[in-house]
């Protein structure tokens, strides 16, 4: 049995895996606001992670920093890239609990293709406003190091279809990518495009696994509302998620399986530091010099 741990507070029960510091459940009065999954196996889809030090994919598992070719293993061998970082397998350690608060640590690197040494601490808070996680990296070599981070919860609105869920967040465009390994062609923008939820709408039977930037923040927070049109007549009507201005990317995912494969179960919702293969662009990439930490929070919460 895996490590866990659960954390409850104005209204609000989390669970969180050891492995991964995966969100395994968020509940809020006992109705799911991510897709959960089973306590003690695997993590399906990567649920709930968090992706480091880079998130998305990395094309070919190659690339260079400071004029020194790198190779990462690849773990999506169909489509030849490395994906979501190196910090998914690993076994997070407890720095320290409470009722309503957690924070666990872990050590990425040196390893193949990834010289350099991170120190990853993951920091999840509960309170009647939802849960607030933050991530700080520190780099612990004496060399700079290539790094981004994101969250990778499944979002769930309410019992009704992906389809019904009405969707609204402030980008102006979006990563477009090749069809066969999602790589990033270049951005497009929204304007009377199937992607454009600036105002709040149907996602319907659109299929979306893209990343968009120029993204709206308000007093220092972007915002994304999901919500079940059902729900209101229950007295829940869906999830929202914020994030900080260390974020300018938002992967949106609508979970889309071959059949017979379950799809469409929840939004995966990632607010990312850099777009997709940002350690061959370098855009946003983020270089973290020796002693230098980096630090990005969000937050999910019922609506």
């Amino acid at each position: 049995m895996s490590t866990e741990f659960t954390l409850s507070a104005g209204g609000y029960t989390a669970v969180v895996t050891a492995r991964a510091a995966a969100l395994r459940v968020l509940q809020f009065e006992g109705r799911d606001l991510v897709v959960p999954f089973p306590e003690g196996g695997p993590i399906p889809d990567y649920r709930g992670i968090i992706a480091a030090p880079w998130p998305n994919r990395i094309a070919d598992g190659t690339y260079s920093f400071d004029g020194v070719e790198h190779r990462v293993p690849l773990n999506e061998p169909e489509r030849g890239t490395a994906l979501h970082g190196l910090a998914f397998p690993l076994d997070w350690a407890l720095k320290e609990s409470d009722a309503g608060s957690l924070t666990l640590t872990c050590t990425v690197g040196p390893t193949a293709g990834y010289p350099f040494v991170l120190e990853l601490t993951a920091r999840f808070t509960l309170d009647q406003a939802g849960l607030h996680t933050s991530v700080t990296a520190r780099n612990a070599a004496e060399v700079a190091a290539p790094y981004g981070v994101c969250p990778h919860p499944y979002l769930v609105a309410g019992p009704s279809p992906l389809n019904e869920w009405v969707l609204e967040f402030s980008a102006d465009s979006f990563l477009e990518v090749t069809p066969d390994r999602l790589l990033p062609v270049g951005l497009r923008p929204l304007d009377g495009h199937d992607f454009d939820f600036r105002s709040p709408r149907a996602i319907g039977s659109t299929e979306i696994d893209h990343a968009f930037t120029g993204i709206g923040f308000d007093g220092g927070l972007a915002r994304l509302s999901l919500r079940d049109p059902a729900g209101t007549a229950v007295g829940s009507s869906g999830v929202g998620m914020s994030w900080d201005e260390s974020c300018p990317w938002l992967q949106i995912h609508t979970a889309d399986k071959p059949a017979p494969i379950p799809g469409r179960i929840g939004l995966a919702v990632e607010p990312m530091t850099c777009p997709p293969d940002a350690f061959n662009s370098g855009t946003d990439l983020i270089r973290l010099e020796p002693g230098a930490q980096h630090t990005a929070s969000w937050s999910i919460y019922a609506l």
